[in-house]
């Protein structure tokens, strides 16, 4: 019996169709996942069953029981909760007082010593655990995620929505969660998936059930697909894939030094160092991928690099000119393109326009400015022009950012970095949290920016990434290169090792393979 149906479920937002006569079921024991493009509507028809919006047309059935739900608090007395990207917790207050909270019967002084006991029950059941008596703000982003868990199975829920719970976590915590997903639903529970990565898909799912442009495309068994055929259902045509027939330069091939670092060091946010005399070199018509596990300087390297954050000791040189200490401003004018992690924080504004944020780096330059004022007529033509180059789907240069799917942010961000041809690109995570086809579009622009003899500076968690698109890779490990290696061939195993801080510069003879004991596989190296 399915735990949940939706039937021909229609969601409009003004002229705007999210969701277009969908039909998904969801039984009791599997994980069903649902899987879609960035805008596809996945969010919105679990928004839909989870009660945050009221569909339309269609109708939401529970255990075969039609239910028209006007809230989240309806669809959780179903037995219905959603843990969402971003985390509904008060940080100020403990574990318990969030699991408590917009219940009724607790009277004027809440009891937490129960509750508390109930959590901590629950953490050990599905291996959750966490202190029922800590404040929000002091746990780490995983643990939050785990409170949002334990806060909807201590309120009864028996059909759990993840909407990309693996956005915000780390590849481990992410390995984590989706074998605790597992056990959810061998232990009797109904776990929904929604998910881009296809990966995570066939890790964790039972069925797949697959939106493109808010319809529902198939619903197929795990076992009976593949990552190809997803991908394809997904967009709705085959995928060139990552690389196709791209030559990688070698040692030598490429042209002159577009960025030298040396014996850089600098400071993390708390004060603890977090660069440990880097030495690196990227060429013109080069991409030199950084990889890491996070929290290792990647974060660190990139903002010295580009002016946000100040090295206390060694050089960074651009193009021949020493940029140590120059602002961001002066960097751009160097010639510097920057794709941040975080997009919507550092990369775009995401309360402006399309056009503004597809200006920000040229707004003082003619033809867009005429002295002191800007020139409309410009900038909508710059903007329209660049909007079509790099396939930002949007309704118009007057959206605002903010409105956009994260693919198609994405893509704007790109569209204004690479737009002035820069000499060098900085790119950290530039695929991070978007769909297959804007991460082929991603990659794509990346290889078209080094045939055009850009320097370029990849730094990504994501090792297959990093091998399908670079010509060397450097390791960073605790603020240190560990080891430069070629990518064509480079062995999987020393990367990881590596990684993990396991071993010293040339151990491997630079890449080629090694007995690693068996202690290192591809999925420890992603």
């Amino acid at each position: 019996m399915n735990a949940v149906e939706l039937t021909s479920v229609t969601k409009r937002f003004g002229s705007v169709v999210a969701n277009d006569n969908v039909t998904f079921a969801a039984q009791v024991g599997e994980v069903h996942a649902l899987l879609g493009e960035n805008g596809a509507g996945k969010s919105t028809l679990m928004s839909v069953l989870a009660g945050l919006y009221r569909p339309d047309a269609g109708t939401i059935a529970v255990n075969g029981a039609v239910q028209h739900f006007r809230s989240p608090r309806d669809a959780i007395a179903q037995g219905i909760g959603m843990v969402y990207q971003h985390f509904m917790l008060v940080d100020s207050l403990t574990v318990a007082e969030n699991a408590m909270l917009g219940q009724a019967g607790h009277g004027v002084r809440l009891h937490t010593a129960p509750v508390e006991r109930e959590l901590a029950e629950l953490g050990q059941r599905y291996g959750l655990a966490v202190d029922p008596r800590a404040r929000i703000w002091q746990l780490s982003v995983g643990e939050q995620q785990r409170v949002e868990i334990l806060r909807l199975l201590y309120r009864g829920a028996k059909v759990l929505v993840f909407d990309e719970p693996t956005a915000v976590l780390t590849p481990q915590e992410a390995a984590g969660l989706i074998g605790t997903l597992r056990d959810m639903a061998a232990d009797g529970l109904c776990i929904i998936f929604i998910s881009h990565k296809l990966d995570e898909v066939l890790a964790v799912a039972d069925r797949i059930t697959v939106l493109r442009h808010g319809r529902t495309v198939t619903t197929v068994e795990r076992r009976a697909t593949n990552r190809h055929e997803l991908a394809r259902l997904m967009v709705g045509r085959e995928l060139m894939g990552v690389v196709a027939d791209q030559p990688q330069a070698v040692a030598g091939d490429a042209g002159v030094v577009n960025l030298e670092v040396r014996g850089l060091s600098a400071e993390g946010d708390k004060g603890v160092r977090a660069l440990q005399g880097v030495e690196l070199q990227v060429r013109s018509g080069e991409i030199l991928g950084i990889a890491g596990v996070a929290g290792n300087g990647q974060r660190e390297l990139a903002e010295v690099i580009t002016g946000l954050r100040r090295a206390t000791s060694g050089e960074v040189r651009i193009g021949g000119q020493d940029t140590t200490r120059c602002s961001p401003r002066e960097i751009v004018a160097a010639g510097v393109a920057h794709i941040p992690e975080d997009r919507n924080g550092t990369g775009l504004i995401p309360s402006l326009d399309l056009q503004d944020n597809l200006i920000l780096k040229h707004y003082r330059q003619q033809p867009l400015a005429r002295g002191l004022f800007l020139n409309g007529a410009a900038i909508g033509n710059f903007a329209d022009r660049l909007l079509s180059k790099y396939n930002v789907a949007a309704p118009s240069r007057a959206a605002k950012a903010r409105l956009l799917s994260g693919g198609n942010q994405q893509k704007l961000l790109l569209a204004r970095e690479l737009s002035g041809q820069p000499r060098l690109i900085v790119a950290v995570h530039p695929t991070r949290g978007v769909d297959v086809g804007a991460t082929e579009a991603i990659h794509h622009l990346l290889l078209a920016q080094r045939s055009r003899g850009a320097a370029v500076l990849l730094i990504s968690e994501d090792l297959d990434e990093l091998l399908a698109l670079s010509d060397r890779i450097a390791v960073l490990y605790e603020g240190k290169v560990m080891d430069t290696v070629p990518a064509r061939g480079a062995d999987v195993g020393y990367l990881g090792l590596l990684m993990a801080g396991g071993a010293q510069s040339g151990a491997a003879d630079h890449g080629r393979p090694m007995d690693t004991g068996g202690i290192i596989n591809q999925d420890v190296a992603h």
